[in-house]
This record gives structure tokens, sequence and C-alpha cells, in this order.
């Protein structure tokens, strides 16, 4: 059943948000309902899926270790996501940045996008998978518009664009993965235990080709370098909300569908293949990023940048194998909460100061209290400082790799310092600098009101305490995700 109200809800919560009238208090009633109800539904499939391996609603929705870690991270950033919409966007009707209808659209695309995200992670059949991906890419592309600015317009068919043509690479190695199960005339419903069945006696070459195809085009939407080129523009256009959503939730969903058909590639062929791919592509992202961060000016695309970084980290792991995916795993989840609590950081920036550009944001630990201490102990744990757990999941991931990469884990470290340095540099000029180019006055000291403060404080909690404390059961449903992408 919380299979089922994990698709239900959000529908239902989208088309009343559509049926409200000229009532903002109704849309956050309805979003604070949902948003709580759907995490609470991800926490009851994962102790159904920690007690007993698996949950199923009927044939076509299930999950399993994987598809959890995934699925309870989707809706934990969803939930603080919902709680920071509400007070970000009564700031912004406030100042008359955007009326009713605005946020109505709003909330109903947000929804839409979590019902999408959901659906992907939970459906058996590959081809739905792939229809809930590219449905996300629809809602998002409106809420990156959200503004109608000539830049959010540029950005929003940038990625429109980018992706959609990365996903229908994905799409046709989709089609190549299902051709030795069409080709057995099994008339039952094609899932991913039936692909799995049948890859074995799928030709190795066209194995290998049907994953290059599945790992640039859904690699796209994750942001592997050199397809990366979609995301600064898209997450830094983007609503703060938004952007901590396509950060913390969307690029690990598409993570997940390639884990999905490399888990059916590996039985194809030989994980050689699929991990080589990984390691390139996880150097490539981690490297690009890197030198951009140096010389970056704007701090949502500072983020962003360090976005793909860690999503190159992240890929790397995998490719590494062993422990390396363990580190992965648990990286995204780490990932995922930092992120937020950057983007939602920004956010409040942006409504203090009214711009972007780091050069125009000075003092935010004097102006802003909370949200610059929240500011520094993002930075800290995004660059993988310790005693954050981003700092243990790179030591896992690379610990991984020095046996047979040591000069991949040489290269890795010296693009992580060049990272830090960046970012040490571009946080010290905001949070302390009092030396403005500008006359910008950010008016009053003080956050706008606890919403924009309680949902990253949150979230920062858990990082910390994650930092030292690993529940139980998420290290156990972290460790079966890890052996089935190992094999």
């Amino acid at each position: 059943m919380a299979l089922l109200i994990l698709t239900v809800a959000p529908l239902l919560a989208a088309l009343a948000s559509m049926a409200v009238r000229k009532k903002i208090m109704a849309l956050e009633i309805i979003a604070m309902i949902v948003a709580p109800l759907e995490f609470a539904a991800a926490a009851a499939i994962a102790t159904e899926v920690y007690r007993e391996g698996h949950s199923e609603y009927g044939a076509y929705l299930a999950a399993g270790p994987l598809e959890t870690v995934v699925l309870i991270t989707v809706a934990l950033v969803g939930l603080a996501a919902a709680c920071y919409s509400i007070g970000y966007l009564r700031e912004e009707v406030r100042k008359q940045i955007i009326g009713f209808s605005r946020v109505r659209q709003y909330f109903v695309l947000f929804h839409f996008f979590l019902m999408a995200m959901f659906f992907a992670i939970i459906t058996v059949n590959p081809i739905i998978m792939w229809i809930a991906i590219e449905a996300t890419t629809l809602s998002t592309a409106f809420l990156i518009s959200f503004y109608n600015k000539a830049s959010s317009m540029e950005a929003a068919w940038k990625y429109l664009i980018i992706n959609s043509i990365g996903l229908l690479l994905g799409f046709f190695g989709t089609l190549l993965f299902l051709t030795p199960a069409t080709d057995s005339g099994a008339d039952r419903f094609i899932d991913w235990h039936a692909l799995g069945e049948s890859a074995s006696s799928m030709n190795p070459t066209l194995a290998k080709v049907a994953f290059i195809f599945v790992l640039i085009g859904y690699g796209t939407k994750v942001g592997l370098s050199p397809m990366h080129t979609w995301l600064p523009d898209a997450h830094s256009k983007a609503p703060s909300p938004i952007s901590a959503l396509l950060s913390g939730s969307l690029l690990n969903v598409a993570m997940l569908a390639i884990l999905k058909f490399k888990i059916v590639a590996d039985i194809a062929i030989s994980a050689s293949f699929s991990r080589s791919l990984m390691i390139y592509f996880g150097v490539v992202t981690i490297t690009i990023p890197a030198f951009i961060i140096i010389t970056q000016k704007n701090y949502k695309r500072l983020f962003a940048y360090s976005s793909i970084e860690h999503m190159g980290i992240i890929t790397l792991g995998f490719g590494f194998g062993g422990l390396g995916t363990f580190g992965a795993l648990l990286h995204m989840i780490y990932h995922s909460l930092a992120k937020s609590v950057l983007f939602f950081s920004a956010g409040n920036i942006l409504l203090k100061y009214g711009s972007t550009k780091m050069i125009k944001v000075r003092e935010v630990l004097s102006v802003l209290p909370v949200t610059g201490v929240l500011l520094l102990m993002g930075f800290l744990t995004i660059t993988g400082m310790p005693p954050f757990g981003i700092f243990l999941t790179e030591v896992y991931i690379l610990s991984a790799g020095i046996a047979d990469h040591m000069p991949v884990v040489i290269v890795v470290l010296f693009m992580l310092l060049l990272v830090f340095a960046g970012f040490l540099r571009h946080i010290v000029d905001m949070t302390l600098s009092g030396n403005s180019s500008t006359d910008t006055k950010p008016g009053t000291i003080g956050e706008s009101n606890y919403l924009t403060v309680a949902p990253p404080i949150f979230l920062l909690t858990l990082l910390v305490v994650g930092g030292f404390y690993l529940p139980a059961p998420v290290k156990s449903l972290i460790t079966s995700a890890a052996s089935l992408i190992n094999g």
C-alpha cells in the first residue's frame, strides 16, 4: 500500500492544488499534509525492505534495497523542500516578485516532479522508468523558467533539449537491452527480473553497445561530463528549493537507472567493462568542475558545479567496486543532504541580497547569522572535511581504487584539493569579507522567517549525526544494495 501512496498522493496533491482559487494558504496546507505522508510511506517501505528484503504492490510496483536507498533520500529532501518552499515563496509574494497564480503553478509542478521521481524509482518496467524520468524533464523545465526572465527561459530550453536528446539515447540503449527478452517469445510483462534472466543469452557486443548508450543517455541527466552543460544554468536559474531537489534527488534517480542497467550488463558481460567506463567518466566529471569552481562568480552556479563534481565521485566509486560501491551509495545520501543545505542557504541569501553574484554578497555571518553558519558548515561538509560523513565516504571510495588504480586516485586527490581551495576562497569572501564592490544594502539583520531556516538546520543535524553514527537499518540497506551492484 505504501508504494501506491507514493504514486497517488503527489498526483492528488497536484490536482488539488490546481483546483485552489485565491488561497495561498490552501496550497501550503496541501503541501504540508502530502510531503510528510510521502516520507512516512517511504519510511514504511524502507522498514519492509529491511525486514523482508523487498516490497511489492501488484506486478508493477516494487522496491529492493537499491531502490529504497534512493527512495528514502528523495522523500526526505522532498519533505524539507516542501517546508522550505512555503517560507521562501511567502517572502517572494511579500516582495511582490510573484503572485498567487505563480505560487499555484509552483506547487502543482512541485508535486508532479516528486510523483515522476517516485514512479521512476519503484516501477518494475524499464520503459516506464524512462517515461517517468522524461516526465521529470517536462515538469522541471517550467520550474527552471519560473521567473520568465530571458536567462531563465534560455536555461530551461537548454535543459529541455540536452536532456531530451540524452534520454533518447538512453531509450535506444534500453531497447537494445530488451531485445533478448522480447526475442524469447515471452508474453509476460518485461520487468527488471526478466531482463536479468535474459541477460546471459545477450550478445556481448550488443550488451556493450547498449550500456554505452544507457550510460551516456542517463549520464546526461546525472550531469556526467562532458554532457553536464545544462546543469549549471538550470540549477542556478530555478527557485532555490527546486535547485535542492534537482541536485539532491533527481541526479540520484538518474544514477539509479544507470546502476540497474549496469547490473544487467554485468550479467551479459564481465563487470570490468562497465567499471572501466564509469571510472573514465568519473575522473572527467571530477576534473572539469574542479577548475571551473576556482573562477566561479555566481554562488548558485558554484553549488551546481559542486554537484557535478560529486556525481563524478559517486560514479568513480561504482567504477572501483567493492568498498567503493558502499561508499558511493552512502555518498549519494550525504551529498543530497549537504547540497540541499547549501541551496536552501543560497535561497536565504538571495532573498536578503537580491543577487546571485558573489561579489555582491558580503558579511553573511553578520547579516544572516543562522544562514552564515549553515553556509560554513555546508562548505565543510561538501568539501569532505572531517568529521563529516563525506570525508568518510571519499576515504572508502579512494581506498577501493588504490590497489589497481593508483594514478587515478592521485589525480582525484589533487582535484579535491583544488575544489577545497576554490570553495574556501569564495565562502570566506561571502561570509567574512566586508569589502563589497557595490552599494548593495542587505537591509535588516536576520533571516526572513523560521520556515527558511528550520529545514536546512534539520538536514544539517542529520549530516552531523550521520558522520558519527549510521543506524543499523540504513547500513544494512546500503550493504545489500552494494552487494547487488557488485554482483
